[in-house]
């Protein structure tokens, strides 16, 4: 018979006692920390995050024409492969005037994708889009583009990722927009006890 091969075990780390164990002596023992007593007439501190003034249940009233339309990577990828002209596919979705807006993350996103996405860039270019400046650390778009409409409700996300809307579906208010069978469609916020709808 053959010898049995035993896989080697990766990252084994070897198992140390805790300066806290009870077999070590006591003056080598570490203290565990005091626990602060709370004082009963200190007053106590909540931050509560402050509901947006604009909302009205799930119904948002900073949202009216002209639409400003937060613009994704994807979106714009999707767009070109559909054959969807940006501005004017927008239009026919919300019957109303859009202001695409593009954010520099995602500027900066587009312009990293190379060669391949060089018809994306120049319209993300055009001068029919709004052009938002990022003060942030770092150029991930999504994170940039959740941050940007939890601050500010006056905008509409327009997005292929699944990811970034299931993100976006936790806030409140906040439509998104999508393509589905060539053509642009918006998810619509549901309306709590019959509030008008988006």
């Amino acid at each position: 018979q053959g010898k049995q091969k035993k896989a080697r075990k990766y990252a084994v780390m070897k198992r140390m006692i805790s300066l806290r164990d009870e077999r070590i002596k006591e003056k080598d023992r570490a203290k565990a920390p005091a626990k602060k007593e709370e004082d009963p007439s200190a007053i106590k501190e909540r931050e509560v995050p402050q509901h947006p003034s604009c909302l009205f249940f799930q119904y948002n009233t900073q949202l009216g024409p002209p639409y400003h339309i937060l613009v994704d990577t994807n979106f714009i990828n999707f767009s070109i492969k559909a054959k969807l002209d940006l501005v004017q596919s927008m239009m026919d979705c919300l019957y109303a005037k859009c202001i695409p807006c593009i954010t520099d993350c995602v500027m900066g996103e587009i312009e990293k994708l190379g060669q391949k996405y060089r018809v994306a860039l120049r319209i993300a270019k055009d001068p029919r889009f709004e052009r938002l400046p990022c003060m942030h650390k770092g150029t991930y778009a999504d994170d940039c583009l959740v941050q940007r409409v939890t601050q500010h409700k006056c905008y509409i996300v327009a997005t292929v990722d699944k990811e970034l809307k299931r993100r976006i579906r936790k806030i409140p208010g906040v439509p998104i927009m999508y393509i589905s069978r060539h053509r642009y469609n918006i998810e619509r916020m549901p309306d709590d006890y019959g509030a008008p709808r988006f």
